[in-house]
């Protein structure tokens, strides 16, 4: 059988600033959650490998900063997402309003071959808090209207529903790759520019 190479996925976790993207990510890299807050400055990275069915993947996890001062490094670290996770605190009204914004930016900024299809999961992050604003309902139909995305209510601090929200992440991701690495397969062999022909120093000899 032959061995498959080992895939990376790149995902990129969006959201206001505050919603507990980095704490999200180190809950499920680190098993860690801090209660003192630090704001991501420019953007942040953890990787994780992790078995998706039969394979062995290496997540690529890109923590953003949500301040609008941040927001113009987005290219550099949008461009070749695999998936794009969009974070909002349930108990703030304002960070889930800014979905739209944060999806439509991503989508500017990647440029994804097919934006329509391009997997997004969304996290409706802190349920342990109250009082809650954004009901489940609210959340799923926003979900819905977006071409089914599919929503997971999380708890970065008590570990709530982190670990499936990410197995849905890397098998969204996963089949995203899927569609784009059969390109790359057909590519012809590359040439290579160190082994040249040894040079004749111009003595032709016309027989």
């Amino acid at each position: 059988m032959a061995t498959r190479k080992k895939v990376l996925l790149k995902v990129i976790i969006l959201g206001e600033s505050g919603v507990g993207k980095t704490s999200l990510m180190n809950q499920y890299v680190n098993r860690k959650f801090s209660n003192q807050y630090k704001a991501t400055i420019g953007a942040d990275f953890l990787t994780k490998e992790v078995q998706v069915d039969d394979r062995i993947v290496t997540m690529q996890i890109w923590d953003t900063a949500g301040q609008e001062r941040f927001q113009s490094l987005g290219v550099a670290f949008y461009r070749g997402a695999d998936c794009c996770v969009l974070v909002f605190d349930v108990t703030a009204p304002n960070t889930f309003k800014s979905l739209d914004s944060w999806r439509d930016e991503f989508l500017v900024q990647a440029a994804p071959q097919d934006p329509e299809n391009f997997p997004f999961v969304v996290l409706g992050n802190k349920v342990d808090l109250e009082p809650r604003a954004i009901s489940t309902k609210r959340a799923q139909q926003w979900c819905q209207s977006k071409n089914n995305i599919p929503y997971f209510e999380t708890s970065a601090k008590e570990a709530l529903n982190v670990e499936q929200a990410f197995q849905s992440i890397a098998r969204n991701a996963l089949s995203q790759q899927n569609h784009t690495v059969d390109l790359y397969s057909e590519l012809p062999e590359p040439i290579s520019l160190t082994k040249t022909a040894p040079r004749n120093n111009g003595d032709s000899c016309a027989c």
